[in-house]
């Protein structure tokens, strides 16, 4: 990580969230996904400093060493309720928010509920949108790539994601992001976060939230269609990997008529789920045109 990246504790959502921040400016707020952590965006950090950003990167609810949620919740609006209380609680009236997988949702979510708070929007690996829903219930390939998120239901999760110091959260890495070579250090802070107490039931329960009732009841795909489909009126950009092992590009269909505002969609090749990881000086250079358009 960037010697000059600090940490600190800050108070909202009645949660002590621990960020990590660099540069001054316009607030960009970073959101990580699963299996990841603040440090997600490491390599985005500098470059946003250096173009006049103050960046922030919260461990996300109930990832170490951010608390695990005192009143139990990990379901979608909450995640996006904490980044609109995030931007507050950091002294903004809005923030450009940046959301990869998870982060993606809860920055959606935040900009559909709040659009006059969200002055641009980011997100990489995760669309918006019905399609993935739909595809969950019609895409064999679909189903293939989610098989874990149907896993996650069962109480088997928790020992099987825990087993030889995780092991299961590197396979998904390697599943996701075939062709990603990452540093050990990197693999390292991610379990590191998840060997404290809380953190695998936490990351598990974003699952169970949002997606248990979905599985737990006949699947209607009207109702289906319905999830994420409220226009969306910020400016935005996202990043797909064109080899994402996790979501197919195909989910991106349709979104950008949810975009009044205009959508860019990059689909970045020889990058999996971990795009902005896997090719940050491309989705930097790519990021920072939009931010400055």
């Amino acid at each position: 990580m960037p010697s000059h990246l600090k940490q600190r504790v800050v108070r909202a959502s009645n949660l002590n969230f621990t960020v990590l921040e660099m540069g001054e400016g316009p607030l960009v707020l970073c959101l990580h996904g699963f299996p990841d952590t603040a440090h997600s965006f490491r390599h985005q950090m500098p470059a946003l400093a250096a173009a006049g950003y103050h960046c922030v990167a919260p461990f996300m609810r109930g990832y170490s060493p951010t608390e695990a949620a005192p009143d139990g919740r990990y379901d979608s609006p909450a995640l996006s309720e904490d980044a609109l209380a995030l931007i507050t609680a950091l002294g903004y009236k809005d923030a450009i928010v940046f959301g990869h997988d998870w982060g993606a949702v809860a920055a959606y979510g935040a900009a559909a509920a709040a659009p006059d708070r969200v002055s641009k929007l980011v997100t990489a690996a995760v669309g918006y949108g019905s399609k993935f829903f739909e595809a969950l219930v019609t895409s064999p390939a679909q189903q293939r790539r989610s098989w874990y998120m149907f896993f996650f239901q069962t109480k088997l999760a928790e020992t099987a994601v825990s087993i030889n110091d995780f092991a299961f959260l590197e396979k998904l890495w390697s599943d996701w992001s075939p062709g990603w070579k990452w540093a050990p250090e990197d693999l390292e802070a991610l379990k590191q976060s998840f060997r404290a107490k809380g953190t695998l039931e936490a990351a598990i329960g974003y699952y169970r939230a949002t997606l248990g009732p979905a599985f737990s009841m006949p699947a209607d795909l009207n109702t289906l269609a319905a999830m994420m489909n409220i226009p969306i009126n910020v400016p935005a950009i996202m990043f797909h990997g064109r080899d994402d092992g996790c979501i197919g590009a195909e989910t991106l269909d349709g979104m950008k008529k949810l975009f009044p505002k205009g959508l860019k969609i990059d689909l970045v090749p020889g990058a999996g789920h971990f795009v902005h990881q896997e090719r940050p000086d491309q989705v930097n250079d790519l990021l920072l045109k939009f931010l400055k358009s």
